[in-house]
C-alpha cells in the first residue's frame, strides 16, 4: 500500500509539473531582465527574447510612398465632394489615398470606401467612416502629443491591412445567467480574457474608456491617506480598475512596474515617466471612443456592431497590439505629414 501511493505521488508530480509548463504561461530559459528602477522594488522589466522577436517582425512597419512632388494643383480643383483632406495637393491627397487602401483594405481595393463607378457619391458608409477617422487621426496627432509624441499615429497603426482593427472591443453582456436577483453579479467571477482570466469584471472599458465624459477620477480607487476621510469606493469598482491595470499591461506586453514603483503603487512622485504618458492615453482613448466613433453607430450595418448594439471601440491593444510602442515606435507620421493635424501647407 504503501509503494502504491508513492508511486501514485510521482505520476500527480509529473502530471502538475506538465501541467504547469503547458497551461500555465511558463516560459523555458533564457529570459531577459531589464532592472529600471530602485532594487529591491521589483522596478524589472522581464522579457522572453524568442516571444518578443516574433512580436516584433509582427509589428514592423510597411515602406513609405515615395512622397509627393511640390506644389500641383488643389485636391479640391481636381475631384469633386472633398470633404476633409481639403489642404492637400492631388499628388499628396491620391499618395495618401494609395497608402490608405495598402493599410486598410490592401484586398477589397477602393471599392472598400468608394463607389468605383462615381468616387464622389457617398453611398458607401466605409467612405462616411473613413473620413471621421481621418478627422480623429489628425486630432490625435494634433492634440494629443502629451502621449503619441511626435512619432504620432497613422491608419495603419490600428488596422494593420484589416478593415477593421483587430484589437477592438464592444459592450460585454456577460454570460447567459439567470433572471431576476441572480442576476446581479456585478459583472464578476466570470473569468474573461479582458482581465487576464481572472474573476475581476469583465467589462472594465465601457465604464473606464467609453464615454469622453467619464470622471477624471474613475479609476483611482487607492485611498491616500491611513483612514477614510469620505465614503470610499465599493469593490466592484477596485476591481474593474484592477481589469484595465490588467489589460494596459498585456496590452503593451509589460508588467506593472513599467510605470509604477511597487514600493508606493498609487504615488505620482515614486512612479516612472511613463505613468505620466499612459495618465494621457486613457484620457486619449475615451476622446476617441466618445467623439468620434460612437456618433457612427447609425452608419454602420448591423454586421459592424456588437451585441449591444454599439460600434467596435479603441483600448490599448488596438495600438500597441503587444508592444510598449505602436510598431515598436516606428516614426510613419514623418513620413506622412499628411495626417499631421493641419491645416498642410497650401497647394500652389
Amino acid at each position: 500500500m504503501k509503494l502504491a501511493l508513492q508511486i501514485l505521488g510521482v505520476v500527480a508530480a509529473v502530471l502538475l509539473t506538465g501541467a504547469m509548463f503547458g497551461t500555465a504561461g511558463w516560459t523555458r530559459p533564457p529570459v531577459r531582465s531589464e532592472q529600471t528602477g530602485f532594487r529591491g522594488t521589483g522596478m524589472v522589466q522581464v522579457q522572453n527574447p524568442r516571444a518578443l522577436a516574433v512580436k516584433l517582425d509582427e509589428n514592423a512597419a510597411p515602406a513609405p510612398q515615395d512622397p509627393a512632388p511640390p506644389g500641383g494643383d488643389p485636391a479640391t480643383q481636381t475631384y469633386q465632394n472633398v470633404k476633409v483632406l481639403t489642404d492637400l495637393s492631388t499628388d499628396q491627397f491620391n499618395r495618401l489615398m494609395v497608402s490608405i487602401t495598402e493599410w486598410v483594405a490592401p484586398e477589397q481595393g477602393c471599392a472598400y470606401c468608394h463607389n468605383v463607378e462615381n468616387m464622389a457619391d457617398d453611398s458607401v458608409y466605409a467612405k462616411t467612416v473613413a473620413r471621421s477617422m481621418l478627422r480623429m487621426v489628425r486630432h490625435i496627432n494634433a492634440d494629443w502629443k502629451n502621449h503619441v509624441g511626435q512619432t504620432g499615429v497613422t491608419c495603419y497603426t490600428c488596422h494593420r491591412g484589416n478593415p477593421v482593427p483587430k484589437g477592438v472591443w464592444h459592450d460585454n453582456p456577460g454570460p447567459p445567467h439567470a433572471q431576476g436577483f441572480a442576476a446581479r453579479d456585478g459583472g464578476q467571477n466570470h473569468p474573461a480574457p479582458e482581465a487576464g482570466l481572472t474573476s475581476l469584471n469583465y467589462d472594465p472599458y465601457k465604464d473606464l474608456l467609453g464615454d469622453k465624459d467619464t470622471d477624471q477620477n474613475a479609476i483611482r480607487v487607492a485611498a491616500k491617506t491611513a483612514l477614510p476621510t469620505s465614503p470610499s469606493k465599493p469593490l466592484q469598482t477596485t476591481e474593474k480598475t484592477y481589469a484595465l491595470m490588467i489589460h494596459m499591461s498585456e496590452g503593451l506586453g509589460v508588467n506593472c512596474t513599467y510605470c509604477h514603483n511597487s514600493r508606493a503603487f498609487s504615488s505620482w512622485e515614486e512612479s516612472t515617466p511613463k505613468r505620466v504618458t499612459a495618465w494621457h492615453g486613457i484620457r486619449m482613448v475615451r476622446d476617441i471612443n466618445g467623439t468620434y466613433i460612437t456618433p457612427l453607430t447609425p452608419v454602420l450595418p448591423e454586421a459592424r456592431l456588437g451585441p449591444e448594439g454599439d460600434p467596435p471601440k479603441a483600448n490599448c491593444t488596438t495600438c500597441h497590439q503587444g508592444l510598449a510602442k505602436p510598431l515598436n515606435g516606428a516614426q510613419m507620421l514623418k513620413d506622412y505629414p499628411e495626417l499631421a493635424g493641419g491645416p498642410m501647407p497650401a497647394a500652389k
